[in-house]
């Protein structure tokens, strides 16, 4: 379920646990946030058994990093984009049993995930 691409990214960068800020101006959804890598188990976990995890991991999303603020909102890359593909935002309350449209629920934070060493600080 997770990409060896990224498995082996987190492995190199020795960020598993690690929290990350981006600010308004690094996010490309302008919102910025502060995020914090999951394990290859809470990736499991969440996909598995909560929302939205549960409603995006058919179309390829795979969970890689929690909010730190409370939104609720999960971080993702998407198996389909393959190596150095962008990290999204998915709205939690966009995804429901009933589905979910893209365009209301997802939203790319950085074109590419490795963006996350460069342009955020890490907290």
């Amino acid at each position: 379920m997770i990409p060896q691409y990224w498995l082996d990214f987190v492995q190199a960068n020795q960020i598993v646990r690690r929290s990350f800020h981006l600010t308004e101006e690094n996010d490309e959804s302008g919102v910025g946030a502060d995020l914090t890598i999951l394990t290859p188990e809470d990736s499991v976990d969440e996909a598995t058994k909560y929302w939205p995890g549960i409603g995006v991991a058919p179309d390829g999303f795979v969970p890689v990093a929690s909010c730190d603020v409370g939104s609720g909102n999960w971080f993702y890359i998407n198996s389909n984009d393959g190596i150095n593909g962008p990290l999204y935002c998915i709205y939690h309350d966009s995804v429901s049993e009933r589905g979910y449209e893209p365009s209301d629920a997802v939203a790319v934070v950085l074109q590419n995930y490795e963006q996350l060493l460069s342009n955020s600080a890490k907290i």
